[in-house]
Parts: C-alpha cells; structure tokens; sequence
C-alpha cells in the first residue's frame, strides 16, 4: 500500500458484520445456483426470475449498509465538523440512482 494512500476503513461491530456477511453468502449461493441453472440448461424465464431475486437481495444489502453508514460514519463526521462525508454521500446516492 503506498504511504500516500487515503484508503477510508471502519471497523464494524460483531452484529453488523455476521448480517451483512450472512447475507453475502446467501446471494453468494444464489449466484451458485443461477450458474448450476445455466449449466443444467435451464429455462431462460426461470433464470431471470433468480437473477432478479439476487438484484433484490444485493439491493436489500446495499440498503442495510447504506443505513448503517448513515448512522455511524456520517453522523460521526458532522459532529467532527467534517461535511465532506455528507457530500460523498450525496455523490453515492446519485450513482446509485442512475
């Protein structure tokens, strides 16, 4: 890692990691069984109907780390007076509704 790097970390507790880390692994094995699917030649409306069902399930992890984000690393950065967070916040959220 370069001495100049200005990699952000955050050291999550042990409830928030096994959730979000439990729901990883269950999209991880939809992913899996999407692929087994495709090798079984399965039916092409019966995979999108899974890969949707991953897009639903990486959009509900997406939302219960955005939430967590909010209420630790954000808050934590205003009340430091560091509002450059809210403006990377503001600049996620534009991505993530494209």
């Amino acid at each position: 890692m370069s001495e100049n790097c200005n990699c952000k970390t955050k050291k999550r507790d042990e409830k928030e990691f096994s959730l979000l880390m439990n729901r990883l692994n269950r999209i991880e094995g939809q992913i899996r069984g999407i692929k087994g699917m495709l090798e079984r030649d399965a039916y092409c409306t019966d995979i999108i109907m899974q890969v949707s069902a991953v897009s639903s399930a990486l959009n509900s992890f997406n939302r219960e780390l955005l939430n967590s984000h909010i209420k630790t690393c954000v808050i934590d950065d205003i009340k430091n007076d560091n509002n450059d967070t809210v403006e990377e916040l503001l600049n996620t959220l534009g991505k993530l509704m494209k």
